[in-house]
């Protein structure tokens, strides 16, 4: 399970509070610029997100600065998280936890844990978990299922306390029972792998269920792999295919290679190779090296799409670049055959050692018949 610490810091990092109002731009910004702090908010957001005109972050913290002076919370927590990014200004960690505890002191619960975050990982303040866990806590006490799930993390790994799995569960419990389906998933992950309870495919599943009828992608994906190996559901492709289109349509990479590998066989779905190429290529384009390496497939083998060497060697190129032992041995065969690329041994050579290196018995053999 990829570590729901990891996940909550990198989501802090993101701005929080952007809604955007149904008001005009014109209207916004003639209230903004009359000093309105709800409406300067407003504007900060929309030069944020690019809603209605060109993003721009600079703009976005003027605008915050301006509603953020005036005491409007939201505004200041967003304006702390420009400061640890360093968009639209200059990277100041310290400055950044000002601002965050300007909003925390209104009861901001995104801003008391993201204090809670920079104390634990000494950011514009010597590290320090004892607080670092205070402020998690108090944002927690006050419904943050963030801080929730965080406390649970914490305690499921023994970040800076007593590792204790039962008082992490404890934490993800409480975050799910409030609704979150990204602790529903995490409980899922924990039946499913074993972490801090006893691996049970079946509560996994029911777990990742309920993360999916809430719209959760990781949840619908989950499932939707459930379903297609027989583990916690019983196997059927129909329903695989189905939960993994639910996450595909929401721009999930896994999920949407999953189901050009579904088109590609035909399980669950008519078989089309075409379809399975329109899956692949959505998921490549967003750098998913799976993806990427089939695709690389379908345009060595000319399936469809037209058969383009070039094309393959390109994307091959670009998996095996983020280190994916499969397209690594599919370029080395590229070089060894001079197709799409310059015949190279040397090349060849080399890109079916780093997938040899990584276990690939395929490259291994090639090595092996190259080397005679």
């Amino acid at each position: 399970m990829r570590s729901v610490f990891v996940i909550l810091l990198s989501a802090l990092l993101l701005l929080a509070n952007l809604p955007i109002l149904a008001a005009s731009l014109q209207e916004v910004r003639e209230l903004a610029e009359q000093g309105d702090a709800e409406s300067q908010f407003e504007l900060g957001t929309r030069y944020m997100s690019g809603k209605g005109l060109e993003r721009d972050p600079g703009e976005a913290v003027k605008w915050y600065r301006k509603a953020a002076e005036q005491g409007y919370s939201k505004a200041q927590t967003n304006l702390a998280h420009l400061y640890m990014t360093g968009r639209g200004v200059a990277q100041d960690y310290v400055e950044a936890m000002e601002w965050f505890r300007r909003a925390a002191g209104q009861g901001d619960t995104k801003a008391q844990m993201s204090i809670g975050m920079m104390y634990l990982t000494g950011r514009g303040v010597d590290k320090d978990q004892e607080q670092g866990l205070r402020w998690m806590r108090k944002a927690a006490d006050a419904g943050s299922t963030e801080a929730m799930l965080g406390l649970g993390e914490i305690h499921l790994r023994g970040r800076g306390v007593d590792k204790n799995a039962a008082e992490g569960r404890r934490w993800i419990r409480k975050a799910a029972d409030a609704g979150s389906s990204q602790a529903m998933v995490a409980l899922g992950e924990m039946y499913l792998n074993g972490q801090g309870v006893d691996k049970d495919y079946t509560q996994a599943t029911a777990w990742f269920r309920r993360a999916a009828d809430k719209g959760n992608a990781v949840g619908q994906h989950q499932l939707g792999l459930r379903y297609y190996w027989g583990k916690g559901a019983e196997k059927n492709y129909a329903a695989s295919a189905k939960w993994h289109r639910k996450a595909a349509e929401q721009g999930y990479p896994p999920s949407q290679f999953s189901l050009g590998l579904r088109y590609a066989k035909g399980q669950g779905v008519e078989k089309s190779d075409k379809d399975a190429v329109r899956w692949y290529r959505r998921a490549a384009d967003k750098g998913y090296p799976p993806a990427q390496n089939n695709l690389a497939l379908m345009y060595r083998k000319g399936r469809g799409v037209k058969q383009n060497y070039a094309a393959a060697a390109k994307w091959y190129r670009k998996a095996a670049a983020t280190g994916y032992p499969p397209a690594q041995y599919g370029l080395g065969k590229l070089y060894r055959d001079g197709q799409g690329v310059p015949k190279d041994l040397q090349e060849a050579r080399k890109w079916l050692h780093k997938a040899a290196d990584s276990g690939h018995r395929g490259a291994s053999k090639a090595l092996g018949k190259l080397d005679q």
